[in-house]
């Protein structure tokens, strides 16, 4: 069999996602999650106007040289819009081979090594009341983790907050369309300071670790805004609080940047969100400068590229805290969580419930069951588009914030 068909969808049922669907020829079909927030035209762009024509006639089950040959092939390598591109490919390969094979992926990488999959949520508020009141809702579904971010006082909006209304714990979406719900024409402007925010949050994990005991597992994500020793500081900081994890403490790009944080402090460092490949984490896992593996399986060249990554870390006892909220649509994360039952060094699984609308459009056989998931057992990643649904919802533009300090410098959002 080769590949007869390659061709990609861009729908927006409640927020923008990109779909890759490739038909062999006889006729089996697989999807692949190209989803990149705010700029998921440009990855739309590559695989229609570049990699689409180069996949007629290729051997379907040929995925690691249908690997190589997109990420080598071009020239150009790396970057977020190649490696989606390449990991939307690699996902509807992988899905065509195990509905080939009758069994679900999660089967050819390995079989499991768990029964489930530990999932952690998103709990937030503009004041602690808020956030308790989040918290508390998700530990009564079951969720044994919690992200929590809170507003700090004197700021405004910031990353990762919702706001007080009811259910908004369960829908934050950062990527803002214009205020009618139409498209956005230039992102939202919010204001940082870096001192507020570290004399604000040790006092918020005290609260929670007092008014939930030291079993939850507590996350938080510190999303690029802290320079090396401001983040070497918080995380010292923070100890007595014994967190999960501290994500995301200072930009990574810097690798080197991550051993003042780790000679300061024992808090468990996550990060990788808006990594790439393999090698934006080689010093970071040889010289065990982080404890969990961040990136998303879509914007990290797909199941073959994150597999690899994962073993790599597993060497140096790194874990995997793969990237799921719901800009990864659930094509990407039924990858996630084929790849989370099969691998050893499995850490924990980032979970944001798809809207209903959402769901509509993908129908998925994952399940959420009392803090834990599973890909479940329908051969394949699990998940279909409804194109006719699909089609429905057009694309809106719709753009992640910029961030600036208080005296009006462009900072990390």
């Amino acid at each position: 069999m080769t590949i007869e068909l390659a061709d990609v969808s861009v729908t927006s049922p409640g927020r923008n996602f990109v779909t890759l669907k490739i038909v062999t020829s006889d006729g089996v079909v697989g999807w692949g999650d190209a989803t990149l927030n705010g700029r998921e035209l440009s990855v739309a762009s590559y695989l229609r106007d570049h990699v689409a024509s180069t996949l007629i006639g290729r051997d379907e089950d040929r995925i690691e040289d249908t690997w190589q040959y997109l990420y080598r092939g071009p020239y150009w390598r790396r970057g977020p819009v190649t490696m989606a591109a390449i990991a939307a490919v690699d996902m509807a390969l992988w899905d065509i081979k195990a509905k080939k094979a009758g069994v679900p992926l999660y089967q050819l990488l390995g079989g499991a090594s768990r029964d489930g999959i530990r999932a952690y949520c998103h709990a937030s508020g503009t004041d602690y009341a808020a956030l308790r009141d989040a918290i508390t809702g998700y530990v009564e579904q079951g969720f044994t983790a919690v992200r929590v971010q809170t507003g700090v006082p004197g700021l405004g909006q910031i990353y990762g907050v919702a706001s007080n209304a009811p259910g908004a714990r369960y829908d934050y979406e950062p990527a803002k369309r214009a205020a009618d719900g139409g498209a956005a024409t230039a992102p939202v402007e919010e204001v940082w300071d870096t001192a507020k925010y570290r004399a604000h949050m040790p006092g918020v994990f005290e609260s929670i670790r007092h008014d939930f005991g030291a079993e939850l597992r507590i996350l938080h994500d510190g999303h690029h805004r802290l320079s090396p020793i401001e983040a070497a500081g918080f995380a010292k900081d923070i100890e007595p609080y014994r967190l999960f994890w501290l994500e995301d403490c200072t930009p990574g790009e810097d690798q080197s940047a991550l051993r003042l944080v780790r000679q300061h402090s024992t808090t468990p460092l996550a990060i990788g969100e808006v990594f790439n490949t393999v090698y934006d984490y080689q010093t970071l896992i040889t010289e065990r400068l982080i404890d969990f593996v961040r990136s998303a399986v879509t914007h990290t060249g797909g199941i073959t590229a994150m597999r690899k990554l994962l073993d790599f870390a597993a060497i140096y006892g790194i874990r995997s805290g793969i990237h799921g909220p719901t800009d990864i649509s659930p094509v990407g994360m039924a990858a996630a969580l084929h790849l989370d039952l099969a691998i050893h060094n499995f850490g924990i699984q980032e979970y944001m419930p798809h809207s209903a609308t959402t769901l509509d459009v993908f129908r998925t056989s994952y399940t959420f069951d009392r803090g834990f998931l599973h890909p479940g057992e329908t051969p394949g990643l699990g998940v279909e588009l409804d194109e006719e649904a699909a089609a429905s919802f057009a694309y809106t533009a719709a753009y992640l914030p910029v961030n600036r300090l208080t005296d009006g410098t462009v900072h990390d959002w």
